[in-house]
C-alpha cells in the first residue's frame, strides 16, 4: 500500500505531461493554460482542481471552469464563456454583459438583435446585480415575435423592468412573475395598437396611447 501511494504521489510514472482545454472559443487555449498555473512535471494527484478552476474564473471572459484529472498525465480544463445578454453605451462603442452584470467585452457597434441596458450605474456596479438578471430574463419571457423589436430596456430594480420597442411602444413587464400570463395579455391587448402597455399585474393591465 505505502508503495503504490508513493507511485502515485511521487513516481514520474503519474506526473502532469499535458493540459487540455475544451470549450474556449472566444478565450486562447494559452490564455487558460497560463491562468491555470500548473507546473509541468506535478504528480498528478497533488493537482488541486477546485484551485486551478479558480485561478482560471478569473479570467473575465470565462463564466465557469470545470477541472479534471485523466490518468495517467493529463488534466483537461472545461470552460464556458461568458454569453453577451445585453449591450451598454460607452466611450468608443459598447459594453457586452452576461446576464450576471459581468461586463467582459467592448465592441464598436451595438450587436444586431441585442437590446440596449440602460441603467444610469457605472458599468462596475452591475456584477452581481439582480436587476440585470431580471432584464435579461423578461427578454426571453417577451414572446418570441416582439423580441427582435426591443430596442432598450431599464430595470430600476427586479421588480420594475420596462422594455422599450423600436417604433415607440412601451412596455412595462414589472417583476418576472407570471411571464405566461403577461405574454398572453400582451399579444391581445396590441391589437388595439396601443403604444403604451402595463403588464405589471396582467389581471389589470393597462394600455395607453
Amino acid at each position: 500500500m505505502i508503495i503504490a501511494v508513493w507511485a502515485v504521489l511521487s513516481s514520474s510514472l503519474f506526473v502532469v505531461r499535458s493540459v487540455a482545454v475544451t470549450g474556449s472559443a472566444t478565450v486562447p487555449k494559452a490564455d487558460v493554460i497560463r491562468a491555470a498555473g500548473i507546473v509541468p512535471g506535478t504528480p498528478l494527484a497533488r493537482v488541486n482542481t477546485t484551485a486551478v478552476a479558480s485561478r482560471v474564473e478569473r479570467i473575465t471572459q470565462i463564466q465557469l471552469a470545470q477541472v479534471s484529472k485523466h490518468w495517467p498525465d493529463t488534466v483537461v480544463i472545461a470552460v464556458t464563456p461568458r454569453t453577451p445578454a445585453l449591450a451598454i453605451a460607452s466611450p468608443g462603442g459598447y459594453t457586452l454583459i452576461d446576464r450576471f452584470g459581468v461586463a467582459f467585452r467592448q465592441v464598436p457597434q451595438q450587436p444586431a438583435g441585442m437590446a440596449l441596458l440602460t441603467s444610469g450605474r457605472p458599468v462596475t456596479s452591475l456584477r452581481g446585480s439582480p436587476a440585470v438578471l431580471a432584464a435579461v430574463t423578461v427578454l426571453g419571457q417577451l414572446p418570441r415575435q416582439l423580441r427582435g423589436q426591443v430596442a432598450t430596456v431599464s430595470a430600476a430594480s427586479p421588480d420594475a423592468v420596462t422594455l422599450y420597442l423600436r417604433g415607440g411602444i412601451t412596455i412595462v413587464w414589472g417583476s418576472t412573475s407570471r411571464p405566461t400570463a403577461k405574454a398572453a395579455e400582451l399579444i391581445i391587448l396590441m391589437r388595439t395598437k396601443a403604444s403604451y402597455y402595463n403588464l405589471s399585474d396582467p389581471a389589470t393591465a393597462v394600455t395607453g396611447g
